[in-house]
């Protein structure tokens, strides 16, 4: 059974829906947890301390370890908060599991700078914010694992939500690099792309009654989500720099891969025109390569150059 005796996660937006079911599952399952949640509304307004209370008690009754926080993620001193309560409290930080948002939908001409923003020092800024405390703990431990809740909607699109998916696009970006720079101090960080049932969910999609009637909600059960993030968070991984999508019971990679596409002839100087004319091979996904890193694609064009990088 994979277990955390003896390590210390902190869960950021934990106090309902898919957070508080990580945080329930990593107590389970021996870790100590910060229940990190600031208890504000969906689009982010208003606090209430005892959204991570609850969630705290709920561990303590079933006989885990676990402390509340309460503090937001969207700047920095809020994550050194966090992290601080996990090394004060418990000694150290082994897992974090950065889930903490807000949503809200609008049509991209009607996105103001201050919904663009907002939305974006929640998801993104608040990922650095907790990140970089917590890295710099991991880095001395010599171990850590990072799980980012991103979103398919930063990775394939979803209408009125701009902001949102750049957001979580820029998770995406984040995690890589906190991947390969963690990877000589024992830190892996992964992604995970998450359906599952929440206030998102409940108060953004038509009609909740005919969504509970045809078995949607059944189907998006949070509970079949936290089964990724839990193994993502724990020793037994050994996985680095990918994301998993976890949806209804389905878990998968997620990955963008690089086509082989078409090469102009050394030393000519291709034209658009040229693109028109190879554009089949240029936009084709097939032969493709995932690249570990931006090293990965231009070694791979230079060399077939013959070029040495």
């Amino acid at each position: 059974m994979i277990d955390f005796n003896d390590q210390v996660a902190v869960v950021t937006g934990a106090g309902r829906g898919l957070g508080r079911m990580y945080a329930l599952e990593l107590a389970r399952r021996g870790a100590a947890v910060v229940v990190n949640d600031l208890g504000g509304s969906m689009a982010g307004q208003g606090a209430d301390a005892v959204v991570a209370d609850r969630v705290v008690e709920e561990i303590i009754a079933a006989g885990g370890t676990a402390v509340a926080s309460y503090d937001s993620v969207d700047s920095p001193e809020g994550g050194a908060a966090i992290v601080g309560t996990a090394v004060e409290r418990f000694g150290r930080l082994d897992a974090v599991v950065s889930n903490a948002g807000i949503f809200n939908s609008i049509p991209f001409d009607e996105l103001s700078a201050q919904d663009w923003r907002r939305m974006l020092s929640v998801h993104l800024d608040g990922g650095f914010y907790l990140a970089q405390p917590a890295y710099r703990v991991m880095k001395s431990q010599g171990y850590g694992r990072f799980v980012f809740i991103a979103s398919s909607a930063g990775m394939f699109g979803q209408h009125l939500e701009a902001h949102y998916a750049a957001a979580k696009a820029g998770l995406l970006g984040l995690t890589n690099v906190i991947a390969l720079e963690g990877a000589p101090h024992g830190i892996l960080a992964n992604t995970v792309l998450p359906f599952g049932i929440s206030r998102m969910v409940t108060e953004t999609l038509g009609d909740p009654k005919v969504l509970e009637d045809n078995g949607f909600f059944q189907a998006i059960r949070p509970e079949l989500v936290a089964p990724l993030v839990v193994y993502l968070a724990s020793r037994d991984c050994t996985l680095s720099h990918q994301n998993f999508s976890a949806c209804a019971g389905r878990f998968a990679r997620v990955f963008v891969g690089l086509g082989e596409g078409w090469m102009a002839s050394p030393h000519s100087n291709p034209s658009a025109d040229d693109i028109a004319a190879h554009l089949s091979e240029v936009a084709a996904t097939e032969p493709f390569a995932i690249p570990g890193s931006i090293y990965d694609e231009v070694f791979e064009v230079t060399a077939r150059l013959g070029v040495t990088a």
